[in-house]
C-alpha cells in the first residue's frame, strides 16, 4: 500500500508514519495541500492520502474532484473534537484517525480506506485447481480474464498472479471500473493534460502510465461504457495511450488482467461489450468458484478473519467452535467470501468466552430477499410462510414502493457494513444503479451509510 501524508512528520503524525511503515506501508510526505496535489498528478500509485486537519481538507477534496483524481482521503489530528471529526467526514474524508495513533487502528483504517486485503487462502480442491492454473500462466505476459461472482476473491487471485510473474518487481495498479463514474474513468485510465477540461490545472498521469513495467488490473471490466472500450482496445493493441487533451501517444509496457462478475460473452451478444475487446482480454481465462462450491475453504477463511478482526478491534483472539464451524458450513453465502468476512467480523465483536460460539454467528436467510438475521440453525428451515413473515408483509401495506425500496437498500448497506459492491450483489442490481439510488436518497436527506471497507474483491 502507498500512502501520501500531508502534514509535518514532527510529533504524533510522525509516530503514525513510523507505525504505518512498520506494517509494510510505503510512505510519501509533503507539507501542504498544493504539494500533495502536485504529487498526486504525477503518481497514480497512491492508495490513500492521510491529511492533517491543520490543512484545508475540504479544499483538497474539492480539488481532487475537479481534477478527476480518485483516491481515498483519511483525516487525522491531535485533540480533535467529535464535531470536527464529523465535519471532516462531511467534507469528504473516508475515515478519521485520532492522534496519537494505535498500531492496530492505523492498520485497520488504512486497509479499510484502500480496500486492501490480499491474503490468498485456498484449501478446497476446487480453489487449489484455480490457483494451479493461475500459477501455470503467471509467468507469461498474456492478458487474463478472471470471472466469478462478486466477493469470490478475483482481485486477490490477480495479485497472486502478479507476485508470481516476471513483473513482480514492477507496480501492481488496480482500478475498479464499477466504482468510478463514467465521466472520471477515462481520465483515471489515460491521464490528462493541462486544460483538457474545466478543472484540469496541470498534467495528470493515469493508471496505464503508473503501471508501466508492471500489471494493470481492470476490476469489473463489464461495467465500462462501450464508448470507452474502443479507446481501451486501441491501448491494448498499440501498447500506447492518449492522454485527454494530449498532442501525441505515450508508449506503455503493461500487462492487463481483468475481472468480471457477469457473463461477458453474453454481454457481447447483448451489445453491451465489444467482441474484439473480449477476445483481446480473454487470452487466458480463469474462474474463481463461489464459496458454496468450495466448502473446504470456509474453516480456513473463518479462522483467518477471526484473527484479523480480533487484532483490528483490540480484542482477544477466539477460535471458532465446532458448532460455529458447522453453522458456517451450512450457510448459502450468496455474498461469497465478502459475506463470510462480514459475518466473522460481527461474530468477533459479539463473542464472549474462550471461543466464538454459534450464538455469535448471524447468518442471513435467503440473502437478497429477506434482511432478517438468523442466529440459530433451526430458523434456516422455517416454513415458507411463517406467521412472522406474514406479519412483516402485512406491515408493508399502506407504504409506497419507493419507500420500501429505499428502506431495503439502506438496510442492506447496514448489513454489509457499507460495502456497496456486496450490497448491489445481494439486491440483484448493478453497482451503478445502486450508486444512482444513493445519490437520490442523499439529496432527499436520508441517512445513507458511508462506504465501508473492502468495497470490492
Amino acid at each position: 500500500m502507498r500512502v501520501l501524508i500531508i502534514g509535518s512528520l514532527a510529533g504524533e503524525l510522525g509516530k503514525a508514519a513510523r507505525l504505518a511503515i512498520g506494517r509494510g506501508v510505503k510512505l510519501d510526505q509533503v507539507d501542504s495541500v498544493d504539494a500533495g496535489l502536485t504529487r498526486l498528478r504525477t503518481d497514480s500509485r497512491t492508495d490513500v492520502v492521510l491529511c492533517d486537519l491543520a490543512h484545508d481538507l475540504a479544499g483538497l477534496v474539492r480539488s481532487l474532484a475537479a481534477e478527476r483524481i480518485v483516491v481515498a482521503v483519511v483525516a487525522c489530528g491531535v485533540n480533535v473534537t467529535a464535531q470536527a471529526a464529523a465535519q471532516a467526514i462531511r467534507d469528504g474524508a473516508r475515515e478519521f484517525l485520532p492522534l496519537p495513533p494505535d498500531a492496530d487502528l492505523i492498520a485497520a483504517i488504512l486497509e479499510g480506506a484502500s480496500n486492501e486485503s490480499h491474503a490468498l487462502i485456498a484449501r478446497d480442491p476446487v480453489t487449489l485447481e484455480a490457483v494451479r492454473r493461475a500459477d501455470q500462466v503467471a509467468g507469461s505476459d498474456a492478458s487474463i480474464l478472471i470471472s466469478g461472482e462478486s466477493g469470490t476473491g478475483k482481485e486477490i487471485l490477480a495479485r497472486h498472479i502478479h507476485r508470481r510473474s516476471r513483473r513482480a518487481a514492477g507496480p501492481f495498479i488496480a482500478l475498479n471500473c464499477a466504482a468510478i463514474p463514467d465521466n472520471l474513468l477515462e481520465s483515471e485510465l489515460f491521464g490528462h493534460e493541462k486544460g483538457a477540461f474545466s478543472g484540469a490545472v496541470a498534467r495528470r498521469v493515469g493508471r496505464f502510465e503508473a503501471a508501466d513495467g508492471g500489471t494493470l488490473l481492470l476490476d469489473e471490466i463489464s461495467e465500462m461504457d462501450v464508448r470507452l472500450q474502443a479507446k481501451l482496445l486501441r491501448a491494448l493493441q498499440e501498447r500506447e495511450i492518449d492522454r485527454l487533451g494530449g498532442s501525441g501517444p505515450v508508449k506503455v509496457n503493461v500487462r492487463i488482467l481483468a475481472t468480471t462478475n457477469r457473463d461477458l460473452l453474453g454481454e457481447v451478444g447483448r451489445g453491451r461489450f465489444r467482441e474484439d475487446l473480449y477476445f483481446r482480454l480473454n487470452v487466458v481465462s480463469l474462474h474463481m468458484p463461489p464459496l458454496r462450491e468450495r466448502p473446504g475453504d470456509i474453516a480456513a477463511l473463518g479462522e483467518h478473519f477471526a484473527r484479523r478482526y480480533a487484532d483490528a478491534n483490540g480484542v482477544p483472539y477466539r477460535p471458532l467452535s465446532p458448532a460455529a464451524l458447522q453453522m458456517l458450513s451450512a450457510g448459502g453465502w450468496r455474498g461469497n467470501v465478502r459475506e463470510l468476512e462480514n459475518t466473522i467480523h460481527r461474530a468477533v465483536l459479539l463473542a464472549s468466552g474462550e471461543r466464538i460460539e454459534a450464538c455469535a454467528i448471524e447468518l442471513m436467510a435467503d440473502a437478497g430477499h429477506r434482511s432478517t438475521p438468523v442466529s440459530q440453525p433451526s430458523q434456516l428451515n422455517a416454513p415458507a410462510w411463517s406467521g412472522n413473515q406474514a406479519s412483516a408483509i402485512g406491515g408493508l401495506v399502506g407504504r409506497t414502493v419507493d419507500e420500501v425500496e429505499r428502506e431495503l437498500i439502506i438496510e442492506t448497506l447496514h448489513h454489509t457494513s457499507g460495502n456497496r459492491t456486496h450490497a448491489a450483489t445481494i439486491l440483484g442490481i448493478s453497482i451503478r444503479a445502486l450508486r444512482n439510488k444513493l445519490h437520490e436518497y442523499t439529496a432527499q436527506g436520508a441517512n445513507v451509510p458511508p462506504p465501508g471497507a473492502h468495497a470490492a474483491a
